[in-house]
């Protein structure tokens, strides 16, 4: 039965939720809107008309005048006012003239149009409607005008003050995400894989007597694909696909992310079996408790308790799958992360080598490349990079070799757009003088002449002292041989000592330093303090982490360090990094004293050519 219900799901055309299906036209929107305008329009017209008549206002004498000539035809007295219509008619319209006038208090006036045969009535003014036009009329054409952009906001959406939900699923005719258009991550699309499985057999895992989980939850950093994997998780499925963000739940008005989340369920039992994607489900799902500023709280603890009540609530036999998606696990609700509501937490952790290789090898499909494009290469320039960064790699290969007029995208264009997503586009109006350039030019040297020198350094694959980004006014790049791990004690010495060599390289040219090498001593004194105080790799503290990092409810969840140690431990923690710094400088500088003449003749080729290759750098360092 599920099967058949299945098949008849895939057969029907893609709707999107809260909206009316489109051959009802008498229920879509833009058609009720228009015939609310009409029917105010008419009403608006009509009072006018009423209260607008063509009328002349003459003195009471005046129409008493018309009175005692017998030229008064008939007469509606009342209680404001009295409307006359004469007997000759108007010369420019052609009708009978009509007047009215202010009524006195005169008994003998009904005396007189007796005594003239002048047919009368008096009629008692009924203001009522008038008022009630005056004051519902205004509000309603507001309330009409708010309702419609409402909608228009909306995207559709139902209800008052958009309450209604912001579901939407996806149109079967609309293009396919499969697990073909997803690289990389292998590990977490087999685990996908049996979700697809149950979508489309869920009496399979019944007959043994288990059921299919409950929920998917996708971790990952930011750009690693967790939301492509979803889709193409019902893609592959071919059942409908709800998605909505963590954030739209909520809104100014407590209870309507509750009501949104029930909604949502509702909707997706009616659409079993379908899949329920959360994206950034931390909007949501961060922990409960902590000081409720200003009420804020309120509204996002009542949406995460009906998002739990509903998944206790839901048969999971009926083949509903929920999946969500965050980047920042550490701040969801223990509740969340139960059994029993998200089964299964699947990492989607940043591609290696081979997985940059492949993501590359996709995007580049769509591109003209050149003959000399190697995405081997450029994979191994990418560690760290995620399929989101390697896409846009692409994209900006793809605008440089446009705007350098080239037929096929290039390696130097592969080149140019990861120095641009690395360090920043050229400022090419940002000129150094002679001796802020030449200064720049001896502080990269130190740090390439330190990299080529120390024994775990990493290959150097390209130096440049053209000025870069926000503040950078050079840069050495490195090229790891092999996807790394795990960092040893040695590794990270040789890496504080290289991160040093720069401002070592200026001490020893110029026997001053500079402000350039303050992200250097940041950066080093982060790596020293980690390796005294979480990795235990000090002689002088032992083996001990120092300091517990702990989830703030203040200020957003962000983390805080606390504390677990005395003074005297922190004196010594003081002194332990410090000397790590010491030691890795010493280090840099005995490295730059002994191979001086390599450091002037490699700092003076980078002022002539500006930007210089590994195998350069090298070729110098052997020479000198």
């Amino acid at each position: 039965m599920k099967n058949t219900r299945m098949e008849l799901e895939k057969k029907k055309p893609g709707v999107e939720l809260n909206k009316p299906p489109e051959n009802d036209f008498w229920q879509r929107p833009n058609v009720r809107l228009g015939m609310y305008l009409l029917l105010c329009t008419i009403l608006w017209v009509w009072w006018q008309s009423d209260l607008h008549q063509a009328q002349e206002e003459v003195p009471y004498s005046e129409f008493v005048t018309y009175l005692d000539q017998g030229q008064v035809d008939k007469v509606l007295v009342g209680d404001a006012v009295i409307q006359a219509t004469l007997k000759h008619k108007d010369p420019k319209s052609g009708q009978p003239r009509v007047i009215v006038t202010v009524p006195l208090a005169n008994a003998a006036l009904a005396k007189s149009l007796e005594k003239q045969g002048v047919d009368y009535t008096v009629q008692h003014d009924s203001k009522w409607l008038g008022a009630l036009l005056g004051w519902i009329l205004p509000f309603g054409l507001l309330f009409l005008f708010w309702s419609w952009m409402g909608r228009r906001m909306s995207g559709g959406a139902a209800g008052f003050l958009n309450v209604g939900g912001k579901m939407r699923i996806h149109a079967d005719s609309s293009p396919t995400v499969t697990f073909d258009d997803v690289a990389g991550a292998e590990e977490a699309k087999e685990e996908l894989k049996e979700s697809i499985e149950f979508l489309k057999d869920p009496t399979r895992i019944q007959r043994l007597g288990g059921h299919m989980p409950k929920g998917v939850l996708l971790l990952g950093s930011p750009g690693t694909g967790k939301t492509l994997l979803a889709r193409a998780v019902s893609g592959e499925a071919g059942v409908p696909f709800f998605n909505i963000s963590g954030s739209e739940f909520i809104e100014m008005f407590v209870g309507v992310g509750a009501a949104r989340v029930r909604d949502l369920f509702q909707q997706a039992r009616d659409k079993a079996p379908c899949i329920i994607f959360i994206d950034e489900l931390d909007g949501i799902g961060r922990t409960r408790g902590g000081p409720a500023m200003m009420g804020g709280h309120d509204e996002r603890e009542q949406t995460l308790n009906q998002l739990l009540t509903e998944m206790d609530g839901f048969d999971p036999s009926i083949g509903v799958v929920v999946m969500a998606a965050t980047n920042r696990p550490e701040v969801l609700d223990k509740a969340l992360l139960r059994a029993g509501r998200f089964d299964r937490q699947i990492v989607v952790d940043k591609p290696d080598l081979a997985a940059r290789q492949a993501i590359l090898a996709l995007h580049a499909r769509k591109l003209t490349l050149a003959g000399d494009v190697e995405l081997s290469v450029v994979a191994q320039r990418t560690p760290g990079f995620v399929g989101a960064d390697l896409a846009n790699i692409c994209n900006e290969a793809a605008i440089l070799a446009v705007r350098h007029d080239h037929q096929a995208v290039s390696m130097s264009d592969f080149e140019a757009a990861i120095d641009r997503v690395i360090a920043g586009p050229e400022k090419k109006h940002r000129v150094l003088n002679a001796d802020e350039k030449c200064r720049v030019a001896f502080h990269e040297s130190g740090h390439a002449l330190v990299a080529l020198t120390v024994p775990t350094g990493e290959p150097v694959h390209k130096i440049s002292i053209i000025p870069r980004g926000v503040a950078a006014l050079g840069y050495t790049l490195q090229l790891p041989v092999t996807e790394k791990f795990l960092s040893t004690r040695d590794e990270l010495k040789d890496q504080l000592a290289i991160l040093l060599g720069g401002r070592a390289a200026e001490e020893l040219q110029f026997g001053d330093i500079s402000s350039g090498a303050s992200n250097d001593l940041e950066r080093a004194s982060e790596i020293a303090r980690d390796m005294v105080t979480r990795l235990g790799m000090s002689e002088e503290l032992g083996p001990l982490t120092y300091g517990r990092r702990q989830q703030s409810l203040y200020l957003g969840g962000e983390y805080m360090e606390e504390r677990n140690y005395s003074d005297e431990t922190s004196r010594q923690i003081d002194s332990a990094v410090r000397a790590l710094v010491e030691d890795a400088h010493r280090c840099a500088r005995d490295i730059l004293e002994r191979r001086r003449p390599a450091l002037a003749a490699l700092a003076a080729l980078l002022q002539e050519k500006e930007v210089i290759s590994g195998e350069e750098a090298e070729a110098v360092l052997s020479a000198g």
